[in-house]
């Protein structure tokens, strides 16, 4: 045998037997004789299942946080904004309808603004389908809302029939459970509660997460422990394939974890920010504020593709780095 194997033989011994059967590599060779191609096989089979784990854990992961932030930005966050302006106009229109001087104008302004709203929250798919039936429940009521207070204002004021309407409108607008106002608070209440669901960094991101980041940890020592290993046995100082791959793991796991950081931080200051009601004109102030937040995270999710495309090229490089010497240590070895 060869110089190089001579000094293979006299190594460590290696991974533990265990570790090399689970992955397939069979038995280990018994003590005094040659383990090098067997040590090597394990190594490399260590390499690609670390490798293909990770892929998969990073993915579910960071699409768990970033699948989210598309439908936060695009519908969830700006429905709440559309039901809040809608509840504020409502509250405009009816102060307009029952002053002492009322304004025709600024209130079928009002209700045009609410209607505007309403049709804003139903083209960002406000909640599931009966989400969807209470917005046109409501656009309904609303119209009705509205011609009581039309015929009111026709009335004489002070006129028993004109309070007889603004009564009735007021009932409309106001009835617990059934009136306009209710119903788009309960239909708020439930889109937040999907915004909370959206932003939320539950049990199972967690998991995920702390997954991910053993398995992390397990390839770069995996890697290192690789590199050690072929130096001692090949005398070979660097692994340009292997110091590639570590290169990429840190790299590339480190870049992910900032741009889910940031855009968690992003969806978590969206959250706090709907639930503080803003109103009026802070409606539109919060909405920029919002958009402000979410801003790049597209281009963050999108990432998504480049977790597969990078642990497809770990596995290249782990096979590229060791399957040379697989090779070269089988035909020395003949």
């Amino acid at each position: 045998m060869s110089t190089a194997g001579t000094a293979t033989d006299a190594g460590p011994a290696g991974l533990p037997r265990l570790l090399g059967r689970f992955l397939g590599a069979g038995p280990r060779p018994a003590d005094g004789a040659s383990t090098t191609a067997h040590d090597l096989t394990v190594r490399h089979r260590l390499l690609l299942a670390l490798s293909a784990l990770l892929t998969l854990a990073l993915f579910a992961s960071y699409e768990g946080v970033h699948g989210d932030a598309a439908p936060l930005r695009g519908s969830s966050a700006p429905a709440v904004f559309s039901i809040d302006t809608a509840l504020y106009a409502l509250g405009e229109a009816r102060q307009a309808a029952t002053a002492e001087t009322p304004s025709t104008s600024e209130f079928q302004r009002q209700i045009a603004v609410a209607a505007q709203s309403l049709a804003a929250a139903a083209a960002d798919d406000v909640g599931d389908a009966a989400g969807r039936q209470a917005v046109w429940t409501v656009t309904g009521l609303i119209t009705v809302y509205t011609g009581y207070v039309l015929k009111a204002q026709q009335e004489p004021s002070g006129s028993v029939l004109r309070a007889a309407y603004l009564s009735y409108a007021n009932s409309v607008l106001r009835a617990d459970g059934t009136g306009i106002v209710a119903r788009l608070d309960a239909l708020r209440a439930d889109q937040r509660a999907v915004v909370h669901r959206q932003t939320s960094f539950g049990w199972a991101l967690w998991l995920g997460w702390s997954v991910t980041a053993l398995l992390v940890l397990a390839l770069g020592a995996a890697l290192l422990e690789t590199q050690l290993f072929l130096r001692h046995r090949f005398r070979r100082r660097y692994n340009r394939q292997l110091i590639a791959a570590g290169a990429l793991l840190a790299g590339g796991s480190v870049t992910l974890v900032l741009f889910t950081v940031r855009t968690h931080q992003g969806m978590a200051d969206t959250r706090a920010l709907l639930d503080r009601s803003p109103a009026g004109p802070a409606i539109t102030d919060a909405a920029r504020s919002t958009a402000a937040y979410l801003s790049g995270t597209g281009f963050r999710a999108a990432a998504a593709v480049w977790i597969v495309i990078g642990g497809a090229l770990l596995m290249a490089l782990a096979e590229t780095g060791l399957r040379r010497h697989l090779d070269d240590y089988r035909f020395r070895s003949r």
